[in-house]
């Protein structure tokens, strides 16, 4: 039979280890709110063990009710950075209600009546009720946005939860054998021996569900280019491979504007390079409030901006490209003094059943239609009908050449 002072002993380590370990994430990643709040769960957890071990060497009230409820706030501030984890409000009411509840309800049965069994079931359900409401942000549907972590997080917490309350129905039906202050029976003390191991199970896939939130941020600042904070040229054949894939799957086409800043080496090389980045910002917010949901922007280098119409044909396009032409030519007559105005040449290409799965055909007639608008005189768009090739045979000597690259890739 196992001692309640060894499983506590147990629990001290295991929570005080992982409780140094949140402490250096929420140190490293001040932004991920979380870490602190499982940090808090672990220590205090790791607190409310080294007092109920003293269970049986001084009188009850420090070991079983204080204890008791450190342990059960540890569970409320576990699950409180659950719900932070998503972004979901949290409220400090809970934690303190439930752990002073549960300190209160041992207390109880402590000195009005002397119950192991019911102490067992007051201590089950303080834990439970901050365990339910982990279970919707991990296992709800879409909720753990493909994170293994958080439903690793959630099947564990109703492990827990299931446990808790078997080991409360054997308190109850007096199932395993007597309890004393100082030791269970054989079957509680196997079950405590188990929460423990999950206790710390859970604790991992916190760990698991951090890691994949920070690999993902790391991923998503891989496809934003760090002056405007839009898409990358990496996002963009990306997202047009996707669309690409789609299209022949559906048949229904979308569009690609190419836009270059006009004149922009000269903005650069009269009024200098911070200004020709802020040029650059400028135009980002300016085309952002043209496009439509679900419509995405992306830098591709320099002063060369791609815009993706899904669903779209050259009609969309063309208008998309009006709206843009338009905002920018209202600001260059708002601008005044040291102002630097901002015009752009617009291309637009519509997916054909001829450009396949290949997005690099696409860039290519958008590059063309962009080749014309700014042939005849900048500061407009083209349609790619309307833009012939720059030179005899060259589209099909490039899509040969895309068709020898993509076979090779395959290859």
């Amino acid at each position: 039979m196992l001692s309640v002072p060894t499983l506590w002993i147990v629990i001290v380590f295991n929570f005080l280890a992982m409780g140094l370990v949140w402490l250096y994430v929420a140190r490293a990643y001040p932004k991920f709110e979380a870490a602190r709040y499982w940090a808090g769960a672990s220590l205090f957890a790791s607190a409310g063990a080294s007092i109920a071990m003293l269970r049986g060497s001084i009188e009850p009230f420090l070991p079983l009710v204080l204890g008791g409820g450190l342990m059960v706030l540890a569970c409320c501030l576990a699950a409180m950075g659950v719900r932070r984890f998503y972004d979901v409000p949290t409220s400090w009411r809970t934690p303190m209600i439930v752990p002073v509840a549960t300190a209160v309800g041992l207390a109880v049965f402590i000195y009005a009546v002397d119950d192991m069994a019911m102490r067992i079931v007051v201590y089950s359900i303080g834990q439970c009720i901050p365990l339910v409401s982990t279970l919707r942000p991990t296992l709800g549907r879409g909720a753990n946005r493909n994170n293994p972590g958080a439903r690793l997080a959630g099947v564990i917490a109703a492990t827990i939860l299931a446990l808790q309350v078997f080991r409360s129905a054997c308190a109850l039906l007096h199932i395993g054998g007597p309890l004393t202050l100082t030791d269970f029976n054989g079957l509680q003390s196997g079950l405590m021996l188990l929460l423990v191991f999950l206790g710390l199970s859970w604790n991992f896939a916190f760990l698991l569900m951090a890691v994949e939130r920070l690999r993902n941020e790391v991923a998503d600042l891989a496809l934003l280019d760090d002056l405007t904070g839009v898409g990358n040229r990496r996002y963009l054949m990306q997202r047009l491979t996707e669309e690409c894939a789609r299209s022949e799957r559906s048949g229904e086409a979308f569009a690609l504007l190419v836009i270059d800043l006009d004149a922009f080496k000269t903005i650069n090389d009269t009024h200098g390079h911070a200004a020709g980045d802020a040029c650059l910002q400028h135009f980002t917010l300016m085309a952002q409030t043209r496009l439509r949901p679900g419509d995405m922007l992306a830098r591709t280098g320099g002063d060369e901006f791609c815009i993706v119409l899904p669903s779209s044909g050259l009609h969309e396009g063309a208008m998309i490209a009006q709206r843009v032409l338009q905002v920018c030519r209202d600001d260059a007559e708002a601008c005044a003094g040291v102002d630097i105005s901002i015009a752009v040449s617009i291309g637009v290409a519509e997916w054909t059943c001829e450009i396949g799965a290949f997005p690099d055909r696409l860039v290519a007639q958008a590059d063309r239609a962009l080749y014309v608008a700014k042939k005849d005189g900048k500061n407009g768009y083209a349609l790619h009908h309307d833009a012939p090739s720059v030179t005899p045979g060259f589209e099909a000597a490039l899509e040969a050449a895309l068709l020898a690259d993509h076979r090779g890739a395959a290859d």
